[in-house]
């Protein structure tokens, strides 16, 4: 799966990596998150896990495979 929009940095709970795609919906990120900068437009591909529950509450949980900056 693939998607697209904005990265964000959130201090919460700890910190966590978040994406708001261009539809408006959000991802909790996980796995290949090191290169991620705050306010980066990118392509992410991954997995969506939305059984999956955590701390943050920003999302369903995209496990990230690859990361392509736009």
């Amino acid at each position: 799966m693939k998607v697209t929009g904005t990265v964000r940095r959130s201090d919460l709970e700890g910190g966590h990596w978040v994406m708001e795609t261009e539809k408006g919906v959000h991802y909790q990120l996980e796995g290949e998150v090191a290169l991620l900068k705050d306010g980066q437009r990118a392509e992410l591909t991954g997995e969506l896990d939305k059984n999956r529950m955590g701390i943050g509450m920003m999302g369903a949980y995209f496990r990230v495979k690859k990361v392509h900056a736009l």
